[in-house]
């Protein structure tokens, strides 16, 4: 059965989906979270159930990840989407340091991809289907220019902004 809820945050009203998970901390696994006029972003779907208690302990993440009082998540993630090559990718942005940022090419290397995969590995962090909780907005262009963010560049901004603020503070 897949849920969902909405919750206020600085990029806007996030809508996260959600499935039933045994082993997921407040019992819901995250499958995605997305952003209002997110390019690819997730739309509400008949025979969804919204159930914002699910929710509760992903939101509470958030709401401190926002507040900078935390720098990493512990949400479990929906199994079973990406191809290989993104989950890949996916991984190595979970690696990525709280107010830090790397290229695509070091993502690419990262994952034992040649230069040349830069563009594929652009393309399956656009595919990345948890943005904030998955940090994408931590890959910038080799010249460190804020390049392709599904959630839009101000967005990609504002996280940086937030987590290079917190980490001075």
């Amino acid at each position: 059965m897949t849920l969902y809820t909405t919750i206020d945050s600085p990029l806007g009203e996030l809508l996260l989906v959600g499935e039933k998970s045994a082993t997921a901390r407040g019992g819901t696994a995250l499958a995605s979270l997305s952003v209002p006029g997110q390019k690819g972003g997730a739309t509400v779907q008949d025979g969804w159930t919204r159930d914002a208690e699910a929710f509760t302990t992903i939101a509470a993440e958030l709401r401190a990840y926002f507040a900078g009082s935390r720098t990493g998540f512990g949400i479990e993630h929906a199994a079973g989407r990406g191809t290989d090559f993104q989950r890949r990718v996916w991984k190595a942005l979970e690696a990525i340091p709280y107010g830090t940022t790397l290229s695509y090419g070091e993502i690419a290397a990262r994952i034992g991809a040649s230069r040349m995969a830069v563009r594929s590995v652009g393309t399956a962090i656009g595919a990345n289907p948890l943005l904030v909780v998955r940090p994408c907005h931590r890959v910038i262009g080799a010249s460190g220019a804020l390049t392709g963010y599904s959630g839009g560049l101000e967005r990609k901004r504002l996280l940086l902004d937030l987590e290079n603020h917190h980490q001075a503070a």
